[in-house]
C-alpha cells in the first residue's frame, strides 16, 4: 500500500469538495462555467472527490480525464484556472489543518498548471508557449 501524500482523511476530502462547490456556485466567474455542464451537484462531486482520494490516497476509485472534459466543455478559458485555485485555496485554509491544505494546494496547482497550459495550447489562434 502507497501512503497518502500528506495526511488527510477521506471524510477530509469529501467536506472540501462540497464546500468548494458551494462557493463555485456563488462565484461569478466559475458559476456560470460550471452551471454550463454540472446538473447534478452531488453526482459530480462524488465524481470530484474520487478524483483527489485517487490523486492523494492512492484509491484508484477515479476513472476519468480531467483534460479531455475540460477541452470538451468549450467555455474553460486557461484565465479560469486562476480564479479556481484562489478560490480552491481559500477552501483549503478554512477546512484543513495548515499541513494538509499546504500539501494539497501544492498538488491543485500542479494539476492545475497542466490543465491551463492543456486548454491555452488549445484555444483556437493561442500562440505557442516561447521557451528560452
Amino acid at each position: 500500500m502507497v501512503p497518502p501524500r500528506f495526511a488527510i482523511t477521506p471524510p477530509e476530502i469529501d467536506r472540501v469538495v462540497a464546500t468548494f462547490y458551494t462557493a463555485v456556485r456563488r462565484h461569478e466567474v466559475l458559476g456560470p462555467v460550471f452551471a454550463a455542464h454540472v446538473h447534478d451537484w452531488p453526482e459530480h462531486e462524488a465524481k470530484i472527490a474520487a478524483f483527489w482520494r485517487n490523486a492523494i490516497l492512492y484509491e484508484r476509485s477515479y476513472d476519468g480525464s480531467p483534460m479531455r472534459a475540460h477541452l470538451r466543455a468549450g467555455n474553460v478559458r486557461a484565465e479560469h484556472f486562476l480564479e479556481w485555485l484562489m478560490l480552491f485555496d481559500e477552501t483549503l485554509r478554512r477546512c484543513l489543518p495548515e499541513d494538509s491544505a499546504r500539501g494539497w494546494s501544492a498538488l491543485a496547482h500542479r494539476i492545475g498548471a497542466g490543465l491551463r497550459m492543456g486548454v491555452e495550447n488549445t484555444t483556437p489562434g493561442a500562440m505557442p508557449p516561447v521557451l528560452r
